[in-house]
């Protein structure tokens, strides 16, 4: 799951830097971040050192090499991935956002840490990735999105996903509901507002 996951978000992150004229050197950026900018707060907030960042040299090297290839691919294999990219996004969604909890869980964090470390997990590398493009951040503002891994910090935080077979059928879970919101464009509430322009 860790491997779809960091292939899917650093394929994701050098897309978007691709899309926004970015050189090389900020396809690696925009890649690496959406791929742990997520697991690196959620560190910094639930007490694990952000140095185990550099013990995970094989899916570094996994996420260089997924930047590399697209950055190298013909623009029309590019645009054939986009096709598939809700549904890969979808599976990196959900296995971080799993693994994010289970990091809170295991050291013994309450039920609104694992929320947070599972959102924080799940979509905060999206979040910094936007921002550095200059983007309104996705999460924010299209289909549910956050809303899945808060969804999957809560089954953890209050025990009901603890054994192998329960993960992956929440793991499943938060896959397919991605993908419903995708498809039927499910949207959480919003209001906007427009200023009034003065009379003069």
């Amino acid at each position: 799951m860790s491997v779809i996951g960091t292939i899917a978000f650093a394929a994701s992150g050098a897309i978007v830097a691709m899309e926004e004229d970015y050189d090389i050197l900020g396809v690696y950026v925009l890649g690496l971040v959406t791929a742990f900018g997520g697991g690196v707060v959620r560190n910094l907030l639930i007490g694990v050192p952000v140095t185990m960042l550099w013990e995970q040299g094989m899916l570094l090297k996994i996420a260089l090499l997924a930047m590399t290839l697209i950055f190298l691919l013909p623009s029309i294999w590019i645009q054939r991935w986009r096709t598939w990219e809700s549904f890969f996004d979808a599976i990196g969604l959900a296995a971080f956002s799993i693994q994010g909890a289970l990091y809170a869980v295991t050291m013994q964090h309450p039920l609104s840490a694992c929320i947070v470390a599972a959102m924080l997990t799940g979509a905060g590398g999206g979040i910094i990735r936007d921002v550095l493009a200059r983007r309104k951040p996705l999460v924010l503002r299209d289909e549910i999105y956050a809303g899945w891994s808060i969804l999957a910090g809560i089954c953890i935080g209050l025990g009901f996903a603890r054994s192998t077979m329960e993960i992956v059928v929440l793991f499943l879970v938060v896959i397919t509901m991605r993908m419903l919101s995708v498809h039927f464009k499910w949207r959480l509430p919003k209001r906007s507002f427009q200023r009034m322009g003065g009379t003069g």
